[in-house]
C-alpha cells in the first residue's frame, strides 16, 4: 500500500499513464482533465478519502443541473471511474469505481438522410476545379469508409490510392483498416491529379486559406471544423433541410451496410467502435426495416 498522495499529482500521474502506457490521443487526455479536475473543484476534493459517494451524487446532480445531456453526464463519471481504477491499481485507498453509476440515456436520434438526399449530397459538387474535385473526394470517402471527421484530416495523399483498403488510427491509437470504394478512389484520384502542392495531407485548404494554415502549422491540411462547414453547404445546396454532418454520413455508412444484411459485429470493426453496445444505436434503424419486409412478405396467402 502507497502513502496517501494530494489528488493533483495524482491525475498528473494518471494522465501520463492515460497517454504512455495505455496510449490514449492527446486529446483524451485533454478531456479527461479536464472532466477530473471540474469534479475536484465542485467537491474541493484534496485526498483520495475526500471522494466519496455522497460528493459523487452530489456532482453528478450539478451536472444535470447545468442541463449537460446524458451522454455528457456520463463522460465526466467515467473519467472519474477510470481514475479510481488507477488508484487502486496504485495501491490507494480510495472509493471503488463500480459506486458509480452511470447516467442512463436517452434514445439517440441519429439524424439520418434518406438515399436520395445522400445521392444529391454526394453529386452536389459540381464543375472540375481543384475545390469540387476537393469537395467531391471527401463526400465520397465519408460514405464509403465511415471515417470520423479527425480521421479523414489526418489521412495523408502518399497512401496507395489505387488500392481498396488503407489503414487509419481511430481512437485511443488504435489501427484498423477502412475499404475504399470504387467511385470514392476515382474521386481522389481525380483531386490528386489536380493537386500542384506538396502538402502530405489529403484534404487541403484552398485559396486564401492555405497561406494561414501553412503559415500557422506548418502544413495547409483542413481541420474538422472546416470539413463539417464544407458538409453543411453542400447539404443547403442539395435541398436538405435537416443537419448534417460528418457524423451523419457515418451513420449513413453504418446503416446501409445493416440494411443490406451485414451483421453488427462486422460494422463495429469497419467502425472502430470498441463496444458493441455503441453500434447497437443502429439496431432500430434495422428493426424498421425489417418490420418492413415482415409487413410486405408475411401471410400473403391467408384469406
Amino acid at each position: 500500500m502507497v502513502m496517501a498522495e494530494n489528488l493533483a499529482s495524482l491525475k498528473t500521474e494518471f494522465l501520463e499513464y492515460l497517454e504512455i502506457e495505455k496510449g490514449r490521443a492527446l486529446k483524451t487526455v485533454e478531456n479527461y482533465d479536464r472532466y477530473i479536475s471540474r469534479f475536484f473543484t465542485f467537491a474541493k476534493a484534496k485526498q483520495p478519502s475526500d471522494i466519496t459517494e455522497e460528493c459523487i451524487r452530489r456532482f453528478r446532480l450539478d451536472l444535470n443541473r447545468a442541463e449537460l445531456n446524458r451522454r455528457t453526464q456520463n463522460y465526466y463519471l467515467i473519467a472519474l471511474r477510470q481514475f479510481l481504477k488507477y488508484l487502486i491499481k496504485r495501491g490507494v485507498k480510495s472509493l471503488a469505481p463500480d459506486a458509480i453509476e452511470l447516467a442512463k440515456e436517452t434514445h439517440r436520434d441519429l439524424n439520418l438522410i434518406s438515399l436520395v438526399e445522400l445521392e444529391r449530397l454526394l453529386e452536389a459538387p459540381k464543375g472540375s476545379d481543384l475545390k469540387a474535385l476537393r469537395d467531391r473526394a471527401m463526400l465520397e470517402m465519408l460514405f464509403s469508409t465511415g471515417l470520423r471527421v479527425s480521421e479523414l484530416c489526418s489521412l495523408s495523399r502518399y497512401l496507395d490510392w489505387t488500392r481498396d483498403e488503407i489503414s487509419v488510427r481511430g481512437k485511443g491509437g488504435k489501427i484498423r483498416p477502412v475499404f475504399v470504394s470504387p467511385s470514392a478512389k476515382q474521386a481522389v484520384r481525380a483531386y490528386l491529379d489536380k493537386r500542384t502542392d506538396l502538402d502530405e495531407a489529403l484534404f487541403i485548404y484552398i485559396g486564401r486559406g492555405a497561406k494561414r494554415a501553412e503559415t500557422e502549422s506548418g502544413s495547409m491540411r483542413l481541420s474538422g471544423r472546416s470539413v463539417e462547414r464544407i458538409v453543411k453547404q453542400y447539404a443547403i445546396k442539395a435541398g436538405i433541410d435537416k443537419r448534417v454532418t460528418p457524423h451523419t454520413l457515418r451513420h449513413s455508412f453504418a446503416t446501409d451496410l445493416l440494411q443490406n444484411g451485414a451483421d453488427i459485429r462486422s460494422v463495429q470493426a469497419l467502425l472502430g467502435h470498441a463496444n458493441i453496445s455503441t453500434t447497437q444505436i443502429y439496431t432500430h434503424v434495422t428493426d424498421t426495416h425489417l418490420h418492413n419486409i415482415h409487413r410486405q412478405f408475411h401471410g400473403k396467402k391467408r384469406k
